[in-house]
C-alpha cells in the first residue's frame, strides 16, 4: 500500500457566514484558474467562516485573491498525506512523529469511496521542519 507525502501551503481568509458565500468564491477562484487541493470551513463567530484554503499554486491564489479585494493570511505550513486506503493506512504517519516528539494539532481526512485517501496534517511553525524532515519531504 503506498502513500505520497508532501508539504502543502495553505492560507486563511475569512468570510462572511450566508449561504451561497462559498459557492461565489468556489466559482471565482475556479473562473481565475486556480486549482484547490484542499479547502476546509470553520464558523468563528455567529455571522463569520475562516477558510483554509491549500493551493497547487500560491501565486495563482494570492494573485486572484489581490484582483478580488479578498484578504489572505499566510502562506502556513501543512502536510498532505494521498494513498492507497487500508485499515492502519495513517497508523506509521502518526507512530513517525509521535517518536519524534512532534504534536499533530489538527487534522482532517476523507476517503473518495474507491481505496483512496487523502489527510491533512497541521503542526505548530516551530515543529514544521522537524515533522518534515521526520516524514521524508
Amino acid at each position: 500500500m503506498s502513500h505520497r507525502i508532501r508539504r502543502v501551503d495553505y492560507f486563511y481568509s475569512t468570510v462572511k457566514d450566508r449561504p451561497g458565500e462559498l459557492g461565489e468564491m468556489l466559482t471565482y477562484l475556479a473562473q481565475q484558474g486556480v486549482n484547490l487541493l484542499a479547502f476546509n470551513a470553520i464558523p468563528i463567530g455567529p455571522e463569520v467562516t475562516q477558510l483554509a484554503l491549500f493551493p497547487e499554486v500560491n501565486w495563482a491564489l494570492t494573485d486572484s485573491a489581490a484582483k478580488s479585494g479578498m484578504q489572505l493570511e499566510g502562506p502556513h505550513h501543512a502536510i498532505l498525506v494521498q494513498g492507497d486506503d487500508h485499515l492502519g493506512a495513517l497508523v506509521d504517519v502518526h507512530h513517525k512523529l509521535a517518536q519524534a516528539q512532534v504534536n499533530v494539532y489538527a487534522s482532517n481526512a476523507i476517503t473518495d469511496g474507491n481505496g483512496r485517501y487523502g489527510y491533512l496534517i497541521y503542526v505548530r511553525s516551530k515543529d514544521f521542519s522537524k515533522a518534515a524532515s521526520t516524514l521524508g519531504i
